[in-house]
């Protein structure tokens, strides 16, 4: 059985309950004293029979009945009274098991509610609540220090002597049975609307504008030797540099007329594209190609060791950085935890949606849970020491418990004298 110290409030509970068990005693004990001095009074001759002597002595009689009825019926709850064991009495000790399933259906039936729940729920701002959590220094060190600590058994789980080759294949896999021509073309059409594909062409020029520097004199001597075959050594030598001069001009113009953004060329670029992205989305075989054609690159050998040796790279550099505190991992997560201490503040959709999660969740569980508390407080309770139960109970109501002695005294001598009144009024001195 558990037991408990008494504390402060019990033993000052202890004082003011002796304190009312004394004036109800007292009262008792002084309604008695009144019945005696009723009968010894005539006989000492202090004073003479009399009606209303005679009304005294019937409400000091019913007095200390009624003080004794009331003093047994508050002691039998808690304890046999005079250690008698009187049936039916000590009866919260003999009943604690029934009272405490009795008391946990009242807690988990009466108080833990839906309706109160969502009562309690309306009036807690569990996302400021959140948010004051994550804005203590001291916890957001120790959930920065707990992701820390916990990366390196996160790749461990991904590890699992495994995981190098699982990257690798990880992609063909999951694509095996797909069709990536309409991704392919979401992507592409993405670019183009952000006029992505552009920059591919501007650094396509750029690279045809370096090439053709760089290889001038070959494509000169090149243009040269083309114009002597074909119009003879004589021509060759006459107009051969001209001609070679006047092509490399022509196509350094046309490059420069094509490098700025309006240009037609590009919007003629644009518009190829496009249509190639069209062809792509409808037709099949096109898309059958694309596909395969990805596959064939995800699933090439040494695309596969390449994933590989990512895997290793990534996790070294994982394992390095999550030793020190302020490397990138640690000044991600203070800024993840911060951007969500401000959602959690200025985010009305994210404040609603915790708040309607939080009201499903404890919903769902609130049967559950009732149960298990009813359960839980019925195990407590039937855990305690019958007597300590008994005498902690008392000391929470036995002070009021003993406004009931003193009316039953006072309600005793006043019914009792009233009604010796009354039948001595209707029968006269038959009524003794």
């Amino acid at each position: 059985m558990t037991s408990y110290p008494e504390s402060d409030g019990d033993l000052a509970a202890r004082k003011t309950l002796k304190r009312y068990q004394r004036a109800a005693t007292g009262l008792l004990v002084g309604m008695g004293g009144l019945t005696v001095v009723g009968y010894a009074a005539p006989a000492a001759g202090w004073v003479k029979d009399g009606f209303w002597l005679e009304m005294l002595r019937a409400g000091a009689r019913a007095g200390v009945v009624g003080g004794l009825a009331d003093w047994f019926a508050v002691v039998a709850l808690f304890r046999h009274p005079m250690g008698l064991p009187i049936p039916h009495t000590a009866i919260l000790p003999a009943q604690k098991e029934r009272l405490g399933r009795a008391l946990g259906r009242f807690v988990s039936g009466q108080v833990f509610t839906e309706k109160e729940i969502a009562r309690v729920l309306e009036q807690v701002d569990i996302p400021t609540f959140l948010a004051n959590m994550l804005d203590d220094p001291a916890t957001r060190e120790t959930l920065t220090r707990s992701v820390l600590a916990s990366m390196p058994k996160m790749l461990d789980r991904l590890e699992d002597g495994r995981a190098s080759g699982a990257i690798g294949k990880i992609f063909p896999r999951l694509l095996g049975n797909s069709n990536l021509a309409p991704i392919v073309a979401r992507a592409l059409r993405s670019l183009v609307d952000d006029d992505r594909h552009q920059e591919v062409l501007s650094f396509l020029l750029s690279q045809i504008k370096d090439g053709l520097q760089a290889r001038e004199g070959a494509l000169r001597d090149m243009i040269e030797e083309r114009v002597r075959e074909q119009g003879g050594r004589l021509l060759g030598w006459a107009i051969g540099g001209s001609i070679a001069t006047r092509v490399l001009m022509a196509a350094s113009k046309e490059l420069e007329r094509v490098d700025p953004q309006n240009s037609t060329l590009r919007e003629g670029f644009t518009t190829w594209v496009r249509s190639q992205i069209d062809r792509i989305e409808t037709d099949p075989e096109r898309g059958s190609d694309i596909s395969q054609a990805i596959m064939g690159v995800l699933s090439h050998e040494s695309v596969v060791s390449w994933w590989a040796d990512i895997w290793q790279r990534f996790r070294r550099l994982v394992e390095a950085d999550v030793e020190d505190p302020d490397g990138r991992i640690a000044s991600l997560v203070e800024e993840g935890l911060t951007h969500i201490t401000a959602q959690l503040r200025e985010d009305p959709v994210m404040r609603q949606r915790i708040m309607g999660s939080v009201d499903k969740a404890t919903v769902k569980a609130l049967p559950f849970v009732r149960e298990r508390m009813a359960d839980f407080i019925a195990r407590v309770v039937a855990g305690w020491d019958a007597v300590q139960i008994a005498e902690k109970l008392e000391l929470r109501v036995g002070k009021d418990l003993q406004y009931v002695r003193f009316n039953g005294t006072l309600v005793g001598f006043g019914v009792g004298a009233l009604l010796f009144a009354v039948l001595r009024l209707l029968f006269g001195l038959n009524a003794q």
